[in-house]
């Protein structure tokens, strides 16, 4: 079932304000086995999804390629909930192409310049958030905004550095802009490298932002967990992934006890993929035939994905989902 990252995002929000928190997963999707790993995982455990996809993966796979394998995965699976997000939208052209191309959600990064490395001002995010707010919700579709940069760069998404989200530009930017959901920076960041010390996270600021902004979606990017136990597949079949880290999953379930509602994982699905494509042709020399270990990235796949709805507690939330399409939110907005 087909609808907007907003009817997903209120059944997280209202479960928080019963106090029985849980996080929507959103997951980058590049190909069609890793699509389809992801609505395994889905089906098995009842969860509603975001489906991303970044400005590389859309030209990776030429973009109306992915979006219709997305529509076509909601289409053979209709008692899953489930929204297409743009990830990283860098500017109100690139957002107006992925509406157009059939996503129900969007996310416009005016966090950085076009560039997409070079931090923005204030008040360069608030005109360009605006903007593709007035066109997004015009048509129906849901915005998420970012205030704050995250360090780390990954698919060219980043600028390397971290600001940390002020609360108060944060309601600022809510009430001018009239986003749905706003990404916040807390600490995480972009690939596969987070930290070189211990994983900390600012939850003072999402306790107060979360305050300030009762009715806000509260993002967290780059919250991937870097697994060791794959890092050290891939390193024990041939790779080289030296001192990786991300986000322990302890410190996701703190984060969303106290109100993030969306946490984005990209790294995670690579490695699993990786890992398991990096084993079977070890094992197995003798075997070129792409089905057989794409079939085998795909099962890895949805269970990296099970663990993280288990994490986040989404299993079993797919009745709270409203039906929010287009159509009704239009009306809405």
């Amino acid at each position: 079932m087909l609808v907007t990252s907003k009817a997903i995002l209120e059944a997280s929000l209202q479960a928080y304000k019963k106090g029985q928190p849980f996080a929507i997963g959103a997951y980058n999707v590049n190909n069609m086995e890793q699509m389809q790993g992801i609505m395994m995982a889905a089906q098995e455990k009842k969860a509603p999804i975001i489906a991303q996809v970044s400005r590389g993966a859309l030209k990776y796979a030429q973009d109306k390629y992915l979006i219709n394998i997305i529509k076509s995965a909601a289409e053979l699976a209709p008692e899953v909930p489930v929204a297409i997000h743009l990830d990283h939208g860098n500017s109100f052209e690139t957002v107006k192409r992925a509406i157009d191309l059939g996503c129900t959600s969007v996310m416009i990064d005016g966090s950085l310049m076009e560039d997409s490395k070079t931090p923005s001002t204030f008040e360069y995010n608030v005109k360009v958030t605006s903007e593709v707010v007035k066109y997004a919700h015009d048509r129906g579709v849901t915005v998420e905004g970012e205030l704050g940069t995250l360090g780390g760069i990954e698919d060219g998404v980043g600028s390397g550095q971290t600001h940390l989200t002020d609360p108060d530009e944060a309601v600022e930017f809510v009430e001018r802009t009239g986003v749905d959901a706003l990404a916040i920076s807390i600490g995480t960041s972009h690939g596969a490298f987070k930290f070189k010390g211990e994983a900390k996270l600012a939850y003072d600021i999402i306790e107060k932002i979360r305050k300030l902004l009762p009715d806000t979606y509260l993002v967290s990017h780059g919250s991937s967990s870097v697994p060791a136990e794959l890092v050290d597949q891939i390193n024990k079949y041939g790779g080289k992934l030296e001192h990786a880290q991300g986000v322990p999953l302890e410190a996701l379930k703190k984060a969303i006890a106290y109100g993030i509602n969306k946490i984005n994982v990209d790294t995670d699905i690579r490695l699993a993929a990786t890992a398991a494509v990096r084993q079977f042709l070890v094992e197995h020399p003798e075997k070129f035939d792409p089905r057989e270990y794409l079939k085998v990235s795909r099962e890895a796949i949805a269970n990296e994905i099970k663990k993280r709805m288990d994490a986040f507690g989404t299993g079993g939330h797919i009745t709270d989902v409203p039906n929010w399409g287009l159509e009704e939110m239009k009306a809405r907005y």
